[in-house]
């Protein structure tokens, strides 16, 4: 990382106390950290997250803005709007919203507003690629940006999220920010933990990061806003649902997946198996087997 010395690395200290067997004071609202926002963005924050449960499966289909593509999203219309009314929430691009998504769909949008590189160059140099008047004409419920930590260009991805926070706080639409490490730095619990942190503090309503087998709890008490947590690459099912439950288990309030639900042999036995481990608190083994029934019966 360039400007850091190791003795400056070493300084990201672990944290001791994260009070892990005490919840965090709601202060009257059912969301972490959302008390205090104002009724609009806290509407759009109760249509992500349900208010019965405090959780959201996000269907994640924004790979075609970098990957053009991407194995299983050759056609949306095909692969993704079968899946649409299983899933809280869509987390899509603009374009794919506009030539796909039916406007009779209501099911909350967040839109993904980075861009400006493609898979083949620097995915950390993007850019704020959606005005806020086009989210507004969308009626999205929340705006999306990465931010990358230890990444030559942390400084403007960070930047780019904060025009989105100042932006979507003064209209009341949440901003999700999604975190990504430098490419010289440990994808675990200590990074992961530092990137949420930044991102919370700077003001973005929710955080979206990956799950960590080592220390994930303290991930998400450190963060004082919800966590999602990242789907990733395509595991098999079982897998992903057992990912699913521990997150979930140690503080996630809810998923964005993508490749682990429309790449599936049975995506829509697979979106609503996890919409059973997030929602009802099915354990991996119970949604697995759902996932079976459903795929056989389908």
């Amino acid at each position: 990382m360039k400007g850091s010395s190791m003795a400056d690395l070493d300084d990201i200290k672990e944290g001791k106390d994260f009070g892990l067997d005490k919840p965090a004071d709601l202060q009257g609202f059912y969301l972490k950290g959302a008390a205090h926002y104002d009724w609009g963005m806290k509407n759009r924050l109760s249509r992500i997250f349900n208010p019965k449960t405090g959780r959201t499966v996000m269907l994640a289909f924004d790979h075609g803005y970098f990957q053009g593509p991407a194995t299983g999203l050759e056609r949306m219309d095909l692969n993704i709007l079968p899946l649409c009314d299983y899933a809280d929430v869509l987390m899509c691009t603009r374009g794919a919203l506009r030539s796909t998504v039916p406007p009779t769909n209501t099911k909350p949008v967040a839109l993904r507003c980075s861009g400006g590189n493609s898979i083949l160059t620097e995915l950390s140099n993007e850019t704020v690629a959606v005005e806020i008047e086009d989210a507004i004409r969308l009626g999205v419920c929340a705006m999306a940006a990465q931010v990358y930590i230890g990444s030559e260009y942390e400084h403007k991805s960070i930047t780019n999220v904060l025009k989105l926070i100042d932006t979507g706080t003064r209209y009341g639409i949440p901003t999700l920010a999604v975190t990504g490490v430098g490419k010289d730095m440990a994808r675990d619990a200590r990074y992961f933990g530092l990137a949420t942190r930044i991102a919370a503090e700077l003001g973005a309503q929710y955080v979206k990061t990956y799950f960590v087998e080592e220390g994930f709890e303290k991930v998400a008490a450190g963060c004082p806003v919800p966590l999602v947590i990242a789907g990733g690459k395509k595991l098999p099912e079982l897998e992903a649902l057992e990912m699913a439950y521990k997150a979930i288990d140690q503080g996630a309030a809810g998923v964005d997946m993508g490749r682990n639900i429309f790449q599936s042999e049975a995506p829509i036995a697979m979106i609503q198996a996890v919409t059973k481990v997030v929602h009802e608190n099915f354990t991996a083994k119970e949604a697995y087997q759902l996932f079976l029934d459903l795929k056989q019966a389908g």
